[in-house]
């Protein structure tokens, strides 16, 4: 069953390499995305899973990697308690063994991408799946919120994309398992939010769990939606 799940946001500027000069500015966001990831590893799962978007959907059981190289950087992120061979894990999920790397952990992990497009009811019923893989499962949901919340937004400003958020906000810092799974993806997709799938993942790992949230971080520079909550 789900024990422990901390959702974070998945820009590769969150690495400081990639971000370079503008790196300081994220610090306050790596710290909550510590600090989220931090209180899963407390919870002592048995296995952790990585679920973010890719372009198919797409498992890795026995470890994986993916390189930052694509942004100029020369720099690797592999999941912890595996081999690092086969297919290269998707951008999100790069992001998200990056973070798994800061942390330190030896846990056994696997990864999950799912298409940003993906239906809800699937992904519902692919995270009570994930709860169902060990007795005391942790997830790292990786996700951004819209990309539309400014006129320089990779999605440009979109006047709904604030109120967007802060549904979602809410919805995540109170473990709202059935406002997630309410999620429109078809709204999602014009907002640019990408995160919409993982998060109903979530949902359905943490159906019927008990689990209960605290949002850690919640801002939208770059005019993206960052959002960090911890579920336990």
């Amino acid at each position: 069953m789900l024990v422990a799940a901390a959702v974070c946001p998945c820009p590769p500027l969150l690495v400081p390499e990639v971000a370079a000069g503008a790196s300081a500015e994220l610090e306050p966001l790596r710290a909550a995305c510590d600090e989220a990831l931090g209180a899963v590893l407390a919870a002592e799962p048995e296995l952790l899973v990585v679920v973010g978007t890719g372009p198919e959907a797409e498992v890795w059981t026995e470890g994986g990697a993916g390189s930052f190289h694509r942004y100029g950087v020369p720099l690797v992120a592999a999941l912890p308690g595996g081999r690092a061979e086969g297919p290269e894990l998707s951008p999100a999920l790069t992001v998200g063994a990056w973070l798994l790397g800061r942390s330190g952990t030896a846990l056994p992990t696997h990864a999950c991408a799912v298409p940003a497009d993906a239906p809800a009811d699937r992904m519902l019923g692919l995270g009570q799946g994930l709860a169902g893989l060990a007795d005391r499962v942790g997830l790292l949901v990786m996700g951004d919120g819209s990309a539309c919340r400014s006129l320089k937004a990779p999605g440009y400003l979109d006047e709904r994309a604030e109120g967007y958020d802060a549904v979602l906000a809410r919805a995540l810092g109170t473990a709202d398992t059935a406002a997630l799974a309410a999620l429109d993806p078809g709204l999602a997709a014009e907002l640019k939010a990408e995160g919409r799938a993982p998060w109903q993942v979530l949902a359905g790992a943490a159906e019927g769990a008990g689990l209960t949230a605290r949002l850690g971080y919640q801002d939208a520079p770059y005019g993206v939606g960052y959002l960090v909550a911890s579920w336990s």
